[in-house]
């Protein structure tokens, strides 16, 4: 944003501030100086020369009554006034970023489908960490952001992404319990956890201690997501179906050139693909394999997410997903025996009903140790940008980390410093 702009909205902000100051300032200011005349014996002087307490009294009426008038007058009029010139500048700069992103930037995408965590991922959307009853990091603005994306995506190709499912956390003891109930009282989570241990009956669920309940949380189907944006993209000749070959790319001042494309900038989104990337593979990548399973279970009848040992997906018709194994070894994207019978010991801890396997998928996450992504630019290369780094709460992040790198490329707004790869630097 303009520097001028800034100032001006802080200067038109300014009677709102004296509304809320001047009365505390007056106070103190009477506090300070009657305490002084005491202590230093300037009233008996004063009463001296004939001026009484009384004649204090009224000289400090006299400045209250015009205090009063003029922060009546900011309260009534300059304030109001102030505010709505503020909020006037404001609009204006919303308005002049919505037609900056209505602007039809030109762009291609490479894809050669070599990264499908976020296909197979849950796609879980939750506020909360389930292991110890805390707040997930910038969750309510990562949320605000992240629902009406999907919301807009939804309306765009008219197909249900974002699917709504309370989330049942399952206490192992009466301690768990009691921490749930301390967690519920925090600001962050209140709207979210339910006060109350649940202690309904499913057929098939061992549950001995009750559960915890969320409520204003969900599922993204990014599966059918990225199917359609593919296809969108695909439909437009803005995908190529292939993979990057770095040492075609040419870096020059202001533009990049590739082959035969021109473009000004380039982003790398590349998952734990980065690894190969000679530009970013400085950056602290952790590559976390996780595994998860389809299952049909016809007599598990619920419809809410389960977490536990794993947790347990409703995806409709009797189908589940379950899932997610954490192996920091193996950097292959297939299944595992290994991962298969881990899920299903765990899950055989809590569910007592049968189930049949129907599909085993694995994906490679691409974590940093910190738990914040990977946004920025190269620090040799200005034109060259990265988008990574996400973790397992992409679905959560991925909108906001995204709009934050559009504006810092695109408009010059500062990255928040913890998204930031310049805290690698």
């Amino acid at each position: 944003m303009d520097p001028a702009v800034i100032f001006a909205v802080i200067g038109y902000r300014i009677p709102g501030f004296l509304e809320l100051t001047l009365p505390l300032a007056f106070f103190l200011a009477i506090l300070l100086t009657f305490g002084r005349l005491y202590v230093e014996n300037e009233m008996s002087v004063l009463k001296a020369c004939g001026i009484s307490e009384g004649q204090l009294l009224g000289y400090t009426l006299i400045m209250g009554a015009l205090l009063a008038v003029l922060v009546g007058w900011l309260s009534l009029y300059g304030s109001p006034a102030g505010a709505a010139k503020a909020e006037t500048i404001l609009k204006a700069q919303k308005e002049m970023t919505k037609e900056l992103e209505k602007n039809n930037k030109s762009f291609v995408v490479f894809e050669n489908n070599s990264q499908n965590s976020s296909i197979v991922a849950g796609g879980v959307y939750n506020p909360a960490i389930l292991k110890r009853f805390t707040p997930v990091w910038e969750a309510a603005n990562q949320l605000e952001l992240a629902l009406r994306f999907y919301a807009e995506l939804e309306s765009q190709f008219k197909k249900k992404y974002d699917f709504p499912v309370d989330i049942y956390r399952v206490f192992k003891s009466i301690e768990e319990q009691n921490n749930w109930f301390i967690a519920c009282d925090n600001v962050l989570l209140s709207k979210y956890m339910i006060p109350k241990v649940v202690n309904e009956k499913h057929l098939g669920l061992t549950a001995n201690f009750g559960y915890g309940k969320l409520v204003n949380t969900g599922r993204v189907d990014t599966k059918s997501l990225l199917e359609d944006y593919s296809k969108y993209l695909n439909d437009n000749k803005q995908l190529l179906n292939e993979s990057f070959e770095y040492d075609k790319l040419d870096v020059i001042e202001r533009k990049v050139t590739y082959k035969d494309i021109f473009a000004s900038k380039i982003v790398f989104c590349e998952g734990f693909g980065l690894k190969k990337n000679p530009y970013f593979n400085y950056l602290p990548m952790q590559e976390a394999k996780g595994e998860l399973l389809i299952i049909h279970a016809p007599n598990l009848k619920v419809d809410f997410l389960i977490k536990a040992a794993v947790f347990v997906l409703p995806l409709g018709n009797d189908y589940y997903k379950v899932g997610a194994t954490f192996n920091w070894k193996d950097k292959t994207s297939l299944p595992t025996e290994e991962g298969k019978i881990e899920l299903v010991e765990k899950l055989d801890s809590f569910i007592s009903c049968p189930y049949k396997i129907v599909e085993q998928i694995a994906g490679i996450r691409p974590t940093v140790k910190d738990r914040r992504p990977l946004i920025g630019k190269h620090p040799k290369y200005s034109n060259l940008a990265i988008l990574n780094g996400l973790g397992t709460r992409g679905v959560m992040i991925a909108p906001i980390a995204a709009k934050q790198l559009y504006r810092y490329l695109e408009e010059g707004e500062a990255l928040n410093t913890e998204y930031s790869i310049d805290r690698f630097l």
